[in-house]
């Protein structure tokens, strides 16, 4: 059982590390960390498979209830067992869908009913994975991470399977027809034929998850599949909440939004060049440029130059065809006073847009160069 403490008083975390360590319910716990900052605790969950979190309620900057919606955010499948002074939390604790909570001081007595409730939550049949551990993938591939915290990819045997997969995914726990499906996989076979094609992938799919043990259903219903989420994980879907719900960037949140801007590992499903997936490919790129911009007008404000700098030529590398990433990048070399740079942007810019789509930058773009040229 991998677990994590989160407390801002150092003597707690310390009484129940001691408490954890002489326990005898549960023989097998590990503690990840302790922590008295909560965005260490959000970075470590970013990076390994955890099933606890003892969570204390009144912390500064992230109160343990926030805390707790941010981890499950990342990893749904952890139990969260919040640990206060306070009686009067319990209610909204268990809001929260939290698996218990103790009263400080916490007593031994008390702690092992804690864990006897989460060993028998936790407990699956040998050589069987937790389907709650297991992450499904869209950006830049579909794959998905093991409860080991490894990358694995799907044994596909056709092209056709994966893409009716993909589509499914994005249309998850919603019913889509079976003439949709035909006449976005197999247009050009007899109705026939093309019905048999889409058995043969719905039936491919279903033994593929099988095999990687992902516990998701695909139910036919109405003329139509519909592809069940339950409980599973989906990254896209977990970044982009994440950025919705991040509060404004500043110097205490900083953090949190680059942890954040580091879970884009790519295009949705850049690899795959699905064209039903351009719309939704481009929505999450202007998602992920809002997002980034946040944070690099962060650091110009703070003449944090050098990281702004950065940041933009990340957006000029994943958007070459919008001014965004040039025209951040003309406006910081021209307050450090980098002519030659600005210029530079300013030409590659035009030369591009006019090589590739036969248009001039914007007329913005265009009145703000005409004025720092003069």
């Amino acid at each position: 059982m991998k677990v994590i403490i989160v407390d801002d008083e150092s003597l707690a975390i310390f009484k129940m590390e001691k408490l954890l360590k002489e326990q005898t319910v549960v023989q097998d716990i590990e503690i990840i960390g302790s922590y008295m900052n909560p965005h260490e605790a959000l970075e470590i969950a970013q990076r390994q498979f955890l099933q606890l979190a003892f969570l204390d309620i009144e912390m500064p900057e992230i109160n343990g209830f926030e805390l707790a919606n941010q981890l499950l955010n990342i990893q749904p499948h952890i139990q969260i067992v919040f640990t206060t002074a306070f009686q009067e939390y319990a209610l909204k604790a268990f809001e929260i869908n939290a698996l218990d909570y103790l009263l400080k001081p916490v007593s031994q007595d008390r702690l092992i009913i804690t864990l006897q409730r989460i060993a028998s939550s936790l407990q699956v049949s040998a050589g069987t994975k937790n389907a709650g551990s297991i992450q499904l993938n869209c950006l830049q591939s579909i794959h998905y991470i093991d409860a080991n915290g490894e990358t694995q990819y799907f044994a596909w045997r056709t092209l056709k399977a994966p893409e009716l997969f993909a589509y499914l995914l994005y249309h998850h726990d919603k019913t889509v027809t079976k003439q949709d499906l035909i006449d976005l996989l197999w247009p050009e076979y007899d109705i026939e034929k093309s019905t048999a094609q889409l058995h043969t992938a719905i039936y491919q799919i279903r033994k593929v998850l099988k095999e990687a043990r992902i516990e998701l259903e695909i139910k036919y219903k109405d003329s139509g599949y519909s592809l069940l989420l339950g409980n599973q994980r989906l990254d896209v879907e977990a970044w982009e909440s994440q950025v919705n719900q991040a509060p404004p960037v500043t110097a205490e949140t900083l953090e949190q939004h680059l942890l954040i801007l580091e879970l884009y590992k790519g295009d949705y499903l850049a690899d795959h060049r699905y064209v039903w997936a351009e719309y939704e490919q481009e929505r999450l790129r202007l998602v992920w440029l809002a997002h980034i911009k946040q944070i690099a007008e962060f650091y110009l404000q703070r003449a944090m130059h050098t990281e702004a700098i950065s940041l933009y030529q990340r957006i000029v590398d994943k958007l070459p065809h919008m001014e965004d990433g040039y025209f951040g990048l003309m406006q910081i070399y021209s307050t450090l006073n980098h002519q030659v740079e600005v210029r530079k942007m300013f030409q590659i810019l035009t030369n591009r847009l006019q090589d590739e789509f036969d248009v001039t930058p914007s007329q913005e773009l265009i009145d703000w160069y005409s004025k720092y040229s003069r």
